[in-house]
Formats: structure tokens, C-alpha cells, sequence
């Protein structure tokens, strides 16, 4: 697969590059960065001195490669593709926000877990967002069986590398060095993903799960309501979600801890990455990987789920390469096998 990566001098095109260097069927083609153009990867990227030779380039030749990927900001891959012109035959894989709701456009939603077979037949994907990721994969198999009947509370922590590589006033060391912050409390853009993939599972007759970024909730819609929060790490989310459910203990309504665990193990039997664990999980077991962990345990009529995952990596562009593998027809673990720390 020849690559050409768009915008790679951020926190995303450094581990795309990582990976895609060590990928057995990849070859990139360029790397592109009009700000960076002739200088070393590596002096962008530290950590890969002694990987690689290869410069940036504010060139795009675009007929030399198989498959683009877009790590903009938010906003501008639909604005780069109003003054380019990127050839049929070429894939592109978009990191950003621009296309991950459905409308006039023929992008797939790129959750392997919900749309694997779709995104095996696409050109264009738009690559879901880290807090979207964690936060869903916490919640499909719940709303698959129907059981999202009651709003839903939702609490994640984020590292610092999930603000972008550009400074801010909330991602200098001294400020977010033991210090915890919320932060657009409600109001998250990756909740309208959220809602679209919840709504897309609900069977008949489930409550909607209203964005309320766009909509009021009304008759017996549900929302959930997000809190994120900003971390003293650089990578990785942990969310929290309660659900809560109606009827006696072990009704179709109100599952038993065993069949919770059963249900989110049905689920994911054949998710390449995502596991549900019958133990608590913590944040070390992913950074560093392309694995999302999941555990639900039981408190009364509520469920707690916790759900975990490296935002760079699951929730960007360890996903990215995973969906690259499923739109080529190879492995879909293909060029991910990076292991978590042990301590």
C-alpha cells in the first residue's frame, strides 16, 4: 500500500508514522508539512531517530499513492478538498471531525465494532473521535439490546496529547501538572457521534437518544450526559458510564451481572482490538496499544461501565490503520502489535 500523509507533523502523523514504518505492507510515499517541508522527520518527531531518513515535504503528489491520510485540524479536510482534487482511485482516511455525520456524502462511520463490513467496501472514512470511541464501545451493546431506557451519565478523563500538539493555556506542563479540569461540560462536539451510532443500534421501539447540541429531549427521549475531563497525563481516556435500568433483577429489563457480562462478551467476540474484562481495568493496560478494555459491574437497578483506551492510538490513528487494513483486504491487526507497559 503506497501512503501519502497530510498534515504530519502533529501528535497524530508522529504515530501514524510510527506505525506505518513498521507496517510489513506499507510504504509512504511522502509525508507532507508546508511548515516542516525539507526538514527531518525525526527533528519533528524524536522518537523516530534512527527510523527513518525521511523529510517532510510540502509536496502532494497525489497519483503515486493508493490511500491518503488526513490528520487536519478539525474543519479543514473539507476545505482542502474544495481546492484539490484527490484522484477516484484514491482512498482517504480522515481523522478529523469533517465527515463523521452522516449527510450528503459517502464516508463511512469508521467503528470497526459497529461497521466492519461497510468499511471493507469504502473509498472514503472518516475516522471516529478518541472520547467518541471510548465512550461508545462502553455503550453499543447496551443499546443493541435496548436497554438504554433512562439518561445516561457519563464521566471520562483525557490525556494532554488529546488537545493537539499546539500549546495552549491548558496543555502547558505547569498548569496541567497535577491539576485536573472539566471542561465543554454537555456540550462535546463527539457527543453528535455518540447519539448517531446509539440511535443506529436502538431497536424498535427504544427510547431516542437526543443530541441536544442540536435538539431538545422530548416524550421519552434520553441523553447522555457527558462530562470530560482533562488529565495530568499525556495519553490515554478513561470513562465511566451509569445506566440504569427498570424491573426486578434478572428481567429482560434488568439484566444480572452475569448476563451483562455475557451480553458485552457476545458483543465483542470478534472485535480485533476490543475485550471485556470480568476484572476492574485500569489506564496502563492500554496506552501504548490499539486495545480498548471494557468492565460492567452491577449496583442495584445501575450498571456501571468503565471503558479505556489509548486516545492516539484506538482513538486515532491506531484505528486509522485498522480500518487502512480492512479497506485493503489484509489482516486487520496488521502493523498494530504494540504492547501496553507492564508498570
Amino acid at each position: 500500500m503506497n501512503i501519502g500523509i497530510l498534515g504530519a507533523a502533529g501528535y497524530t502523523g508522529g504515530e501514524l508514522l510510527r506505525i506505518l514504518l513498521n507496517h510489513p505492507q506499507a510504504n509512504i510515499v511522502f509525508a507532507n508539512s508546508e511548515s516542516n517541508a525539507g526538514n527531518y522527520v525525526y527533528e519533528v518527531h524524536g522518537g523516530l531517530m534512527g527510523e527513518t531518513d525521511m523529510k517532510f515535504t510540502a509536496e502532494m503528489p497525489f497519483d503515486k499513492v493508493d490511500v491518503l491520510f488526513f490528520c487536519f485540524g478539525h474543519g479543514k479536510s473539507e476545505a482542502f478538498l474544495k481546492e484539490h482534487t484527490v484522484p477516484a482511485h484514491v482512498k482517504i482516511i480522515d481523522l478529523a471531525q469533517d465527515f463523521r455525520i452522516r449527510d450528503n456524502h459517502d464516508y463511512v462511520y469508521g467503528l470497526p465494532e459497529m461497521h466492519k463490513e461497510d468499511i471493507k467496501k469504502c473509498q472514503h472514512l472518516a475516522n471516529p473521535g478518541c472520547f467518541a470511541t471510548c465512550v461508545q464501545l462502553g455503550l453499543l451493546p447496551l443499546a443493541k439490546a435496548g436497554l438504554l431506557k433512562h439518561d445516561v451519565a457519563v464521566n471520562a478523563i483525557t490525556g494532554s496529547t488529546g488537545a493537539g500538539q499546539k500549546p495552549s493555556a491548558t496543555t502547558h506542563f505547569s498548569w496541567r501538572n497535577n491539576n485536573m479540569s472539566v471542561y465543554k461540560v454537555f456540550t462535546h462536539q463527539h457527543l453528535h457521534e455518540i447519539c448517531q451510532s446509539l440511535n443506529e443500534l436502538r431497536p424498535s421501539g427504544a427510547p431516542q437518544v437526543v443530541d441536544t447540541l442540536v435538539a431538545k429531549p422530548a416524550g421519552n427521549d434520553i441523553t447522555i450526559d457527558f462530562i470530560p475531563y482533562r488529565g495530568d497525563f499525556a495519553r490515554g481516556i478513561f470513562c465511566t458510564e451509569v445506566v440504569k435500568f427498570d424491573g426486578e433483577e434478572g428481567a429482560a429489563s434488568n439484566p444480572t451481572a452475569e448476563q451483562l457480562a455475557d451480553m458485552y462478551k457476545t458483543f465483542y467476540k470478534d472485535a480485533a482490538f476490543t475485550f471485556y474484562c470480568d476484572a476492574d481495568i485500569d489506564l496502563k493496560q492500554v496506552v501504548n496499544t490499539n486495545k480498548a478494555l471494557v468492565h460492567v459491574a452491577k449496583f442495584g437497578n445501575k450498571a456501571v461501565i468503565t471503558s479505556t483506551i489509548d486516545n492516539l492510538l484506538k482513538g486515532a490513528v491506531g484505528q486509522a490503520v485498522q480500518n487502512m487494513n480492512l479497506m485493503f483486504g489484509i489482516d486487520e491487526r496488521a502493523g498494530l502489535g504494540l504492547k501496553a507497559s507492564a508498570f
